[in-house]
């Protein structure tokens, strides 16, 4: 069979930059991969205004300081995947990767994707840092022991979504400012506050997605027509709705 001529590079550039949009274009993009099986899709994403989102199953009460995110006017909502809590905004680049689990042997467990998947990041930005890149806690990426990309996992029957985080120059005083200490930690972190765990790349997120491309080089880069207007349907189920970020 012939493999369908690759997409235009950056297709993900797109005019989606509300939090709920943003977060339910990840979960579109699994679904269309879910349904359509292909190559996989490699996307990015960074938001213009800061927020705060908690992973799936993460009680917000435990996880965000709400008074102060409500002081601050700072909208909190929940993600499709697990994994811990995160403030989003300028300097931190997200990514998607949605992958047909028949990709690799790997990718049939839960366990076996993270590492197949983490080490593929990890020799993505080992070459653009300068110190020790490591896995950490089965989802981290840190330079010399602070952490600098999390990440998270969701399945479903036969493709899955592995999203995450790249601090670049991102204003790290507004995690402490607006996230409790998580309820649970990686061993790595040794009880360590935010600003003392956390750091940032200073790379341009250019040389981040470049590396992640030629890494990843047999995906299809962006999202295709398909996925896009699946978003209105997973907004007016999901993303749109206050009482489903409240949910825990």
């Amino acid at each position: 069979m012939r493999r369908r001529p690759p997409p235009e590079r950056h297709r993900s550039r797109f005019r989606l930059n509300t939090p709920p949009q943003l977060l339910a274009l990840d979960e579109a993009a699994l679904d269309h991969v879910e349904e359509h099986g292909g190559p996989g899709l490699l996307w990015f994403w960074e938001s213009p205004s800061n927020w705060v989102v908690v992973g799936y199953g993460q009680s917000i009460a435990r996880e965000v300081h709400v008074e102060a995110c409500n002081r601050d006017n700072i909208p909190i909502y929940r993600r499709c995947s697990g994994g811990g809590t995160v403030v989003q905004g300028p300097g931190c680049l997200n990514y998607g990767l949605a992958l047909p689990i028949g990709l690799d042997p790997d990718l049939e467990s839960i366990t076996g994707a993270n590492r197949w998947i983490m080490e593929r990041q990890r020799r993505a930005l080992a070459g653009l840092l300068p110190g020790n890149v490591t896995i950490e806690g089965h989802t981290d990426l840190a330079v010399d022991g602070r952490k600098f990309s999390g990440n998270a996992q969701r399945r479903k029957r036969s493709a899955l979504l592995f999203h995450g985080t790249f601090l670049h120059r991102f204003e790290l005083p507004l995690i402490s400012r607006w996230l409790a200490f998580p309820s649970a930690q990686p061993g790595y972190r040794s009880s360590r506050d935010h600003l003392d765990f956390v750091t940032n790349t200073k790379l341009d997120p250019q040389a981040i997605r470049t590396a992640l491309e030629a890494e990843w080089s047999d995906l299809e880069t962006g999202l295709p027509d398909d996925a896009k207007t699946r978003i209105p349907a997973l907004l007016e189920l999901r993303y749109a709705r206050p009482d489903w970020h409240a949910s825990r």
